[in-house]
């Protein structure tokens, strides 16, 4: 990755490069690519000067549900048209919020109520964590951000991805919806946070509307549909790519995030599922 300022990326057709950053979904483990990304850019800066940051080097930032999230943080603009969110400012935003976020009840009737609420809708509500996105993010709107980004979200009521991308929402104005409405998408994994429906009103005056769960359902680790938002527009002769052949794959240098696993994963095989009744099903 190259750079000629501290404060913008170098131009995709001057380099023949186009570099990518995705952060994969993972719930409250999104702590992990933050603390990542956090020294990540912490040594940049030591080779560009304290302004630095992420955005200023990556020309595609995709994430999924939490890695959506942090897209949106790096890549939003203050009122001085650099990011909000420094990187080491995101790893607090987790044990700020997520107590919040996802609030837990001890005790036995914690539990039982836990239980209960998972068998007739989600654990939790989203509330909180809608208004610290509204607040956060407030009207900044997808054509808005310091580079380029892809989040990815799943459409409920026509069973087929929906990819919130920049490039897109250049030509498409009924994609160009609000960030706070793009993360509240993708975030909202089924059984723990509500799906989320919201109206976006384009340039024209007409009205989309959407009705989404979590991006992780298509792609949890969204660097291939990144790749995949790269080569359309080399498909589709955007000046900015057009010196590149699409199957030049040395030119998009990814750097993929993961969140790690739970400790605890079930597994199960065809032998012990072949002896479930409804019950089972259920419980498992």
């Amino acid at each position: 990755m190259e750079k000629t300022t501290t404060t913008q990326a170098q131009h995709p057709t001057c380099r023949n490069l186009n570099t990518i950053l995705s952060i994969d979904g993972g719930g409250i483990r999104g702590i992990i690519p933050a603390t990542i990304l956090a020294i990540l850019e912490s040594q940049l800066q030591e080779l560009d000067g304290k302004e630095a940051r992420l955005a200023d080097y990556f020309d595609v930032i995709a994430g999924t549900s939490t890695g959506g999230l942090v897209t949106a943080m790096l890549a939003t603009p203050n009122e001085n048209n650099r990011p909000l969110f420094d990187a080491k400012d995101i790893k607090p935003f987790y044990p700020e919020h997520g107590p919040r976020i996802f609030p837990q009840n001890s005790g036995l009737f914690g539990a039982i109520g836990k239980m209960f609420r998972s068998l007739i809708g989600p654990k939790y509500d989203g509330k909180y964590l809608h208004g610290v996105l509204r607040e956060k993010l407030g009207e900044t709107r997808l054509d808005d951000t310091l580079t380029n980004v892809v989040i990815p979200t799943f459409d409920i009521k026509h069973l087929q991805p929906t990819i919130f991308s920049s490039y897109e929402a250049k030509n498409d104005s009924c994609l160009n919806a609000q960030l706070s409405d793009i993360c509240i998408s993708t975030s909202a994994t089924p059984t723990y946070l509500p799906a989320y429906h919201f109206n976006h009103q384009t340039g024209a005056g007409n009205f989309s509307h959407f009705n989404l769960i979590d991006g992780g359902v298509v792609a949890n680790n969204p660097a291939v549909v990144a790749i995949n938002q790269v080569t359309k527009q080399i498909f589709n002769a955007n000046p900015d790519f057009f010196p590149i052949k699409s199957t030049d794959y040395g030119c998009f240098p990814v750097i993929s995030i993961g969140t790690g696993s739970g400790k605890i994963e079930k597994r199960y095989n065809a032998k012990m599922a072949a002896k479930w009744g409804v019950l089972n099903w259920l419980i498992h």
